[in-house]
This record gives structure tokens, sequence and C-alpha cells, in this order.
């Protein structure tokens, strides 16, 4: 079918993703987040590979855990797998700025993120990323962790506005890094619609490579997530 979203993940076989999905990702899922990603199979089919997997959003929990973060911003909802895990994850006064210029997408995964009972917690903003960053910057907010999963070619962009609204010693989170494994593929047997992403992470993952703002740390979950702890 024509521009259809390749499954995520970059491991050496289908039956070795299976594995960690059945064995360690599956029974850890919380049962809203399963109905949900149930949901979003359901309504936008093929397009559900846009969410976060569930391994991944397992990660995303523990890591905000770890950090003991309470004030994270999300650039990128679609249906809210990843919010309603960050949701999950935050102290009862935790708070979440959620980014996404897709309302539509979102409302589906607020009926869940309702029944868990964490609604409390995200501040929903309906607007381009690179709007809504500018004005966090112009309104002095600072975050603790971000999780950036929208537009891949102003990936540039976004980075420049978080540095400046995620804390020093804070995290910010880059999806889809590795692209369905296409960065290192010749673009020769990408499919068209998946070039120019292709493009523009290979030239991003170069630049967080040599940035001396950050340290890196790129994960091969999913397809790719990139950890920038910002230093200074």
């Amino acid at each position: 079918m024509a521009n259809e979203i390749p499954t995520k993940g970059i491991l050496k076989t289908e039956a070795l993703k299976h594995y960690i999905l059945e064995t360690s990702a599956y029974p850890r899922e919380h049962e809203l987040l399963k109905e949900l990603r149930k949901a979003t199979v359901q309504k936008y089919g093929n397009l559900s590979e846009m969410e976060v997997p569930v391994d991944e959003g397992l990660l995303l929990s523990m890591l905000l855990k770890i950090t003991n973060a309470k004030n994270t911003l999300e650039l990128g909802v679609f249906t809210g797998y990843s919010l309603l895990s960050t949701a999950l994850a935050l102290p009862e006064d935790g708070r979440i700025t959620a980014i996404d210029i897709d309302k539509e997408a979102y409302e589906v995964g607020l009926e869940f993120i309702k029944k868990a009972g964490v609604d409390h917690k995200i501040n929903f903003i309906h607007s381009d990323g690179i709007k809504a960053l500018d004005q966090l910057v112009k309104d002095k907010k600072e975050f603790d962790f971000a999780f950036a999963d929208a537009d891949k070619s102003n990936y540039v962009n976004f980075h420049e506005r978080l540095l400046k609204l995620v804390k020093v010693g804070g995290i910010i989170a880059f999806d889809n890094t590795l692209w369905f494994g296409f960065v290192a593929e010749d673009e020769e047997g990408v499919p068209e619609h998946m070039r120019e992403y292709r493009k523009a992470l290979i030239e991003f993952n170069k630049k967080l490579a040599l940035d001396t703002r950050v340290e890196v740390s790129q994960i091969s979950i999913g397809d790719g997530v990139t950890l920038c702890r910002r230093l200074v």
C-alpha cells in the first residue's frame, strides 16, 4: 500500500521483537494503556504505528521516576500513549505541558486519561510546535524532562528551544532518531514518503553527536530514542 508506515523496530528478527514484548513489556503494560493502544489501532489502522511501542513507554516511565521529574513537556501527542505513560509515572502534583496540532487525535486518548484519573496533570496546547515552544521560552518556563515526537524536519529547531526550557541536568528525549532503520540504508531503497525525515534525522544525529551542550545516548528501542542530558 502506498505511503504505508513500516512496523517499528530495528531488531534482527520479528521473533526477537515478539519475545521482548510478550515476556517483558505486555505483562507490565497498564490496562488503560492497553485499551488506548487497541482504540488507536481501531481508529487509525496503520497510522497507529506513530504511537510509541509498549517497551519504549516503559522506558520513559522508568526514566521519569529515576530522575524524579515533576514538570515535563511533550511535543507531539497523537492519541496520547506516551502522554498517559508519563501522567501515570509522575507524582500526584506532577504536571505535563502537551503540544500537538491535532486535537482530534488527542481527544481519542483523553477518554482513557480521564479513566486513569490523571487528566488534572495535563495542560494540552493545541498549536504548532515551534509557535508553542517560542511562547514557553518567552514565558520563561522550566521543565525537568521533555519528550519530542513531532515534525522530524524541525528537530534541530526544537532542540535549540528545548535547551532553553529544560533545566541543566534535565533530559530531552527525541523519538524516531533511527527512523525505522532507514538512516543506515541507501536512499534508493527507502520508500519515497519516508525520505524527507530520513535525511533530516541523519543531519540531526550528526549535529547532536557534536553538541557539547548535551550528553547523548542513542538507544535502539522502537525505531530509535536519543536521550540528551543538558550540561550547560
